[in-house]
């Protein structure tokens, strides 16, 4: 399957770890996870599936620590369907009454290539062919186009992105080496009624982050 080539670069970015419960504190490198997001901004359909294969990290790593007001709670689910039920009611929140003050240290000034192929599902369907996809999402990703706005981890760190054409002479990633410890690879859906997280040992190698693919033996529950 072909392999395709996203440069995306933002001001900001925040992949954030798992296991930090209050602060928000990101990786020091995109996440597989949020590079596959980015590809399905683009193209998301239910008969594919995007696989990200590297990550190359195409300016040096720097932080920022950054205070944010955000919200506390969530909406009611229970409030919500009783003023279904009934035609009326309050299921809004009080944002002065559940604001919260968080830190967060957060990537700044940053640009990756990101490398994905995607994988036709079974259940595609006869009318659904690889060529189909393959040309809907060169077109789109070369005129920029994208279904929703992609974003670094989070929705207000929103990227620009360039479909990067590999006959092209580009950047070399950053002279990097280093273990980045166990990151998020990303959820898996299928054995289990929530999602559960799967995990990896990531080096990043000159700048480059070599992804395991999600039925390899590198991958942890």
């Amino acid at each position: 399957m072909k392999t395709y080539c996203l440069e995306v670069s933002g001001d900001f970015a925040c992949f954030t770890r798992p296991e930090m419960k209050v602060e928000r504190v990101s990786y020091d490198v995109m996440t597989p996870s949020a590079a596959r997001a980015v590809f399905e901004s683009i193209l998301w359909k239910p008969a594919i599936r995007w696989h990200v294969s590297k990550i190359e990290v195409l300016k040096p790593i720097k932080w920022i620590s950054v205070r944010r007001n955000e919200v506390g709670a969530v909406a009611s689910v229970r409030n919500a369907q009783e003023a279904m039920n009934k035609g009326a009611g309050l299921i809004g929140l009080n944002v002065e009454d559940e604001r919260q003050q968080r830190a967060g240290l957060f990537l700044r000034d940053v640009a990756y290539r990101i490398h994905a192929h995607f994988e036709l599902l079974p259940n595609a369907g006869e009318n659904n062919t690889p060529g189909k996809f393959l040309d809907m999402f060169e077109r789109r990703a070369a005129k920029g186009q994208c279904i929703n706005q992609p974003y670094l981890g989070c929705r207000e760190f929103a990227c620009d992105f360039r479909l990067v054409d590999a006959a092209q002479p580009q950047a070399p990633a950053i002279a990097e080496t280093r273990d980045l410890g166990w990151m998020l690879h990303d959820l898996d859906y299928a054995h289990a009624a929530e999602p559960q997280p799967r995990f990896f040992r990531a080096m990043l190698e000159s700048g480059v982050l070599q992804v395991p693919a999600w039925d390899s033996e590198e991958i942890r529950g």
